[in-house]
């Protein structure tokens, strides 16, 4: 549904300042509404395009789901965006899903057995030296000038799987972000073999009440540590809300 109305004449607005939303989001969220809804009907629902309910709190399983993770390159014609689908039990993500026609990739895992993109196993890189790492963005700040940019896509859930499969090897946000743009990448990511957590270092809990965290790092195992270290006194001051 998504890609077929790529690149065409749809309606788009602002949700917030900086915050892109269009019809599209809309539709597909309603598509995997009724569809997920009725594989797993004691799910509850959680997702960007939805009002939130309370009563998924409740409830021990959970569809979290972004219609359009990357709505800015969608509306914008660029390929860097994904329909970005987890299950989520107690907590923690069972299944993920990151579809991406645009870019020709779909991206699954399953907890306990491994991620995949279009069928092939996947894995992350093994750096183990911080300086010279590669990071998806459009620039660098002068204190992060030992680190590589590689190419950006709009989505963070896309952002994320290149570490799974080792095209980059450091992702990290220093902000509040809500649960739908991470929940499946984060699985795909650690059944890929990568370090994954919160800004400080702490392990990602979904279906929480606010549905955010600050933050999420994803990174090579070797490198987790050091970028812990180096994001540190940033991540203390951006925390405060």
């Amino acid at each position: 549904m998504a890609m077929a109305k790529w690149r065409t004449e749809f309606r788009q607005w602002e949700k917030s300042p900086g915050n892109p939303v269009c019809e599209v989001d809309l539709e597909v969220d309603d598509l995997l509404h009724r569809r997920l809804s009725a594989l797993v009907p004691d799910a509850g629902w959680l997702s960007e395009e939805t009002v939130d309910n309370a009563d998924r709190l409740s409830q021990s399983r959970l569809w979290v789901v972004d219609p359009i993770d990357g709505t800015r390159d969608y509306v914008r014609g660029r390929p860097g965006w994904a329909v970005s689908i987890a299950l989520v039990e107690d907590g923690q993500p069972l299944i993920g899903v990151l579809d991406a026609p645009a870019r020709g990739e779909i991206w699954r895992a399953e907890l306990g057995k491994g991620a995949t993109r279009n069928g092939a196993p996947i894995r992350t890189g093994d750096r183990i030296i911080f300086a010279g790492a590669r990071v998806p963005t459009d620039s660098l700040p002068r204190v992060d000038s030992d680190l590589v940019a590689v190419d950006r896509p709009n989505s963070i859930a896309l952002r994320i799987a290149m570490v799974a499969a080792g095209e980059a090897d450091l992702v990290a946000t220093l902000r509040w972000g809500y649960e739908w743009d991470i929940a499946a990448a984060v699985l795909i990511a650690s059944e890929a073999g990568a370090s994954v957590s919160d800004a400080f270092g702490q392990p990602l809990f979904f279906n929480t009440p606010s549905a955010q965290a600050f933050g999420v790092l994803a990174t090579t195992p070797g490198i987790h540590a050091a970028a812990i270290d180096r994001l540190a006194d940033r991540a203390k001051t951006l925390a405060v809300r």
